[in-house]
């Protein structure tokens, strides 16, 4: 029959709307009751116009548009809005997809993608008869529009397949104008451009795009920015620590924008800041039958990647690891300098026969390079072979090699041979390049390092400070390009750069002036889709990148840092930390071989001085500073409170501090301390402390002078809180009572007591601030002493607060500070230096941090239940059951408890004595309960030797 061999397909001519005023007008047949349209599409815009059409005679209109990624038709007819329907999800992803949408009489339906589940149908109040004219995409911007809806942006995006009444549109007439009319439409190209190939966002951050540009989720990738470049997290612990964080877990990004992923740590924040790292096996293991052809090999995985741990080692100014061999009949080596028997292997993959506390390269233990081991013809205590245990334990500390990954023991399958190890964590302490400094001393002196060539973004931070007005931080140029920074006034900071589009600028206004010698942080970055600038907490300055700019940086001279390829407008001050990409650069090595650059930075205190809280005064070092809390109430890298130094005291306990003593001590030195109590008369005091207590009446705190003035802190009877200054010899003491609560109840009080001259202000437990008036003096002269607790020696005191002193104080004492001295903390810490003398039950304690249900344990172990003061009869004891079965149940359980404890502590002293069972199970034991009994064969041998051991049941 009538056939040929060959197929013809239809010719698709696809469309695209180039901005949002395209737009396509197509005519329509007017009148008809059946409307039938059918296109596809596709974009990456959420909304936008896809058709508009006015009904015939006026009886309302309907739209087609997407929002939010999602086709919706909207129908309405004069002066009423009619509901909206709503088919498929998620159509701006780039791809095509279809769309019929058809209306008859009161009956509208609209199908995406031939899919039925993706369909959507309604019956309206208005019967649809078709209009004369059909607009895709947007409507015209001049002459009669009443026929399009303008109320959506235009359409972005590519259409093809349009067909009205089932009849297929030829676009190719559409082109020639042969067939209704267009605006900024491209005909036969798809023009769609998919902005997220390549993927411009970094560390895993999630592509998205719209038809101008595209946008980058960061969410869960620890990273920030327009393209997730910049690390939200600290390079380091010290890092956080002088941002002013305490002890505790936070997470590290140790190459910073680099490709390392941020992990966790704990960071001890001690004087000196230590970066803690675990690995899956810390508990003490025991080896048995191992032997070179069947070695016990062991292998440690950390909560980072061998590459993350490197970095942060590399950061680091120290770092150590200990290693513990114990050992019976079971060697490390098999002589001086023979083969060894074990072994451990580090982060290079290289076995290392040194063990811990010796040196790479020398096959020894600590006790060999100490000359210390128990056998003088070995180099390690364990290799006397001996039938008894030993260990050679010590810290591996060559940062090359560490941390240790694996450890292969091979001599435990003798007679009665066995060993047992234990591989510490990674400790490393310091960061050397968060302090890495230079100062740069003349305007025409600068440093020089590798360029930004070739990058695809460029990140820069740094700290400076500085007294000049004005000079450039770093530069770096190609032939067209560069990227400068510079501090252009005494308050403005400029980022400046050209990537082959124009020269830009982002700039940074301080209300402040920048030059005032103090630490101020600057971080520039450019990529692909913005620059930004950003000075220490003012807020970040950003401007999109302009249209055909390189994607890549062209920068191929040497990047100069305090300074100009020209030798002009040079900077004079201190740079430190300086990162690029996430790289430090070691300024205090290049600035050693450098005229006019010196290494290192001196004046930390100057801007990190503010983070020494409560009393403690800042200490220069040559990497940071340190806080020293001598004369401050509380401890820790800030003296902060968390830190808080208490003590409990027992009945007729006295601790007293002799001011008269200190000024002796330090009147030559230059402490503020000793200028304050130079003629040992004060107008003012300022007095902070804590206290916890169930007894009244009680003496919290008393200081006395030579001519017999004096002020007392006391509870009365009842609980309340009395203040009690006598600032004349000859007149009554003013008598200050604060009754807000019976702060005798067991509880943490807090309380704060300012004097300025006649005015005393008083505040307890964080409420409002209470104010009172002096009549008795404004001078406290010739302060002898201050005594917390019971008065011991003779005082001519009033007779309340002799009441008080009869009792003294039982209970917990805390955070107590008086002006610049901190005699709770000089007691403690200083007893030996400090002129206190304490009498009595005095014992450290935590007792100042502990609140609710721990705070009530503490106090009963400290038997602040104990007392023996006067019980009010006709208040019942709160739960206290007074029933003589209570009473016996109570007996026979203490009886069977006891009976338990010391069955328990007679089979402790069995074992103790040497009965110790050799036979082990087959099966698997429970790891706790193995390293229990290997570390109590340990300790065997070194039983008579051993400290006595508190007991608390």
């Amino acid at each position: 029959g009538n056939m040929s061999f060959s197929c013809l397909e239809p010719q698709v001519v696809p469309v695209t709307f180039l901005s949002s005023s395209s737009y396509l007008a197509l005519p329509g047949t007017s009148g008809q009751d059946e409307v039938f349209i059918s296109f596809q599409f596709r974009t990456w815009n959420k909304e936008g116009l896809l058709l508009s059409s006015k009904l015939h005679q006026a009886s309302g209109g309907f739209l087609l548009h997407l929002s939010d990624g999602k086709v919706k038709i909207s129908l309405h007819k004069p002066g009423k809005a009619l509901s909206d329907i709503t088919a498929g999800a998620g159509l701006n992803n780039g791809q095509w997809h279809s769309v019929s949408f058809s209306g008859k009489r009161n009956r509208i339906s609209v199908i995406v993608d031939n899919d039925v589940t993706s369909s959507a149908h309604a019956s309206i109040p208005l019967q649809i008869y078709s209009g004369d004219a059909f607009y895709f995409g947007g409507c015209p911007s001049s002459g009669n529009i009443s026929e399009c809806n303008t109320s959506f942006g235009g359409f972005q995006g590519c259409m093809r397949l349009i067909s009205i009444g089932n009849k297929a549109v030829d676009m190719i007439s559409v082109q020639q104008n042969v067939f209704g009319n267009f605006s900024d439409l491209q005909i036969d190209l798809c023009g769609i451009i998919d902005r997220c190939l390549p993927n411009y966002c970094e560390h895993g951050g999630e592509c998205s795009q719209s038809w101008n540009s595209f946008y980058c989720n960061c969410a869960n990738t620890g990273y920030k920015g327009a393209t997730c470049h910049f690390p939200i997290y600290e390079q380091s612990c010290e890092a956080y620590k002088h941002r002013g964080n305490t002890s505790g877990f936070y997470n590290i990004d140790s190459d910073g924008s680099g490709p390392l992923r941020p992990f966790l740590v704990y960071c001890n924040m001690t004087d000196t800041t230590w970066t803690i790292v675990q690995h899956n096996n810390t508990n003490l293991t025991r080896v048995k039958s191992a032997n070179r052809e069947n070695p016990h090999t062991v292998f440690f995985k950390y909560s980072a990647s061998l590459d993350q741990l490197q970095a942060t080692i590399n950061h680091a100014e120290h770092c150590e690891q200990e290693l513990a061999y114990h050992c019976k009949k079971s060697r490390l080596l098999d002589k001086p300098d023979g083969l060894p028997l074990s072994w451990w292997i580090g982060r290079t993959n290289e076995t290392q026969t040194y063990w811990g506390g010796s040196l790479p390269a020398v096959q020894k233990c600590a006790c060999g390079l100490e000359g210390s081991c128990i056998d003088s013809q070995h180099y390690c205590n364990c290799d006397a072979d001996r039938d008894e245990w030993t260990n050679d334990t010590g810290f591996l500390s060559y940062k090359e090699h560490l941390p240790v990954t694996e450890i292969v023991i091979t001599d435990t399958d003798r007679p009665n041979s066995e060993a047992a190890y234990k591989l510490g964590p990674l400790l490393c302490r310091g960061d050397r390049t968060f302090w890495n400094s230079a100062s740069f001393n003349t305007e025409t002196s600068y440093l020089h390092f590798p360029t930004f060539h070739g990058e695809l973004s460029a990140d820069v931070s740094f700290f400076f400070k500085t007294t000049a007005s004005s000079g450039v931080f770093l530069e770096n140029l190609g032939i067209q390009d560069f990227i400068r920074i510079e501090l252009y006034s005494p308050s403005e900071v400029i980022f400046s750069f050209d990537v082959g589009n124009g020269p830009r600028e982002v700039t940074v206004q301080s209300l402040t002036s920048l030059n005032d010698n103090q630490w101020h942080y600057v971080k520039a970055e450019r990529n692909i889709k913005e620059a930004s600038l950003q000075v220490d907490q003012l807020p970040q300055r950003s401007h999109s990148a302009p249209p055909d700019g390189h994607i890549r940086l062209q920068l191929n001279s040497q990047l100069f840092v305090g300074g100009t390829a020209s030798r002009q407008k040079g900077f004079l001050g201190c740079i430190r930390s300086l990162q690029l990409n996430g790289m430090a650069l070691d300024l205090e090595e290049r600035a050693k071989i450098t005229p006019g650059v010196e290494p290192g930075c001196p004046g930390h205190c100057s801007s990190y001085g503010n983070l020494c809280d409560n009393g403690g005064k800042c200490r220069e070092k040559y990497s940071g500073f340190s806080c020293d809390c001598t004369f401050s109430a509380y401890a820790g890298p800030f003296c902060k409170k968390g830190k808080d130094i208490s003590a409990y005291f027992g009945t007729g306990t006295s601790v007293t501090y002799n001011f008269q003593e200190y000024y002796t001590l330090a009147k030559n030195s230059s402490s503020h301390a000793s200028s304050f109590y130079a003629d040992m008369t004060l107008n003012s005091e300022a007095i902070t402390f804590a206290f916890r207590t169930t007894r009244t009446p009680s003496l919290l705190l008393y200081v006395n002078s030579f001519y017999k003035e004096y002020l007392s802190v006391i509870l009365t009877g009842n609980g309340d809180l009395q203040i009690r200054y006598k600032l004349d010899s000859h007149q009554n003491p003013d008598v200050f009572s604060i009754n807000i609560k019976n702060m005798a109840d067991g509880q943490l009080q807090h309380v704060k007591i300012n004097r300025e001259e006649e005015m005393l202000f008083v505040e307890v437990n964080q409420n409002e601030r209470m104010k009172f008036i002096l009549s008795s003096g404004t001078e406290f002269n010739a302060i002898k002493s201050l005594t917390l607790g019971k008065i011991l020696e003779n005082s001519d005191v009033d007779e309340e607060t002799m009441k008080a002193n009869s009792q003294g104080f039982t209970g917990c004492l805390s955070s107590v500070q008086f002006n610049h001295i901190a005699p709770l903390k000089a007691a403690l810490h200083h007893s030996s230096s400090a002129p206190v003398i304490v009498k009595g039950r005095f014992t450290e304690s935590n007792c100042g941090t502990l609140t609710g249900a721990d705070s009530t344990s503490s106090e009963t172990t400290h038997s602040f239940a104990d007392h023996s003061g006067p019980i009010d009869e006709g208040e019942p004891l709160a739960n206290a059951i007074r029933s003589d079965s209570a009473i016996i149940g109570g007996v026979i359980a203490v009886v069977i408890f006891i009976l338990l404890c010391i069955t328990a502590i007679a089979i402790r002293i069995y074992k103790k004595k040497g009965i110790y069972s050799k036979n082990e199970s087959k099966g698997s034991e429970n790891e706790d309960s193995a390293e229990s009994a290997l570390k109590s064969e340990l300790s065997m041998q070194n039983t008579a030797n051993e400290n006595q051991k508190e007991y608390f049941f």
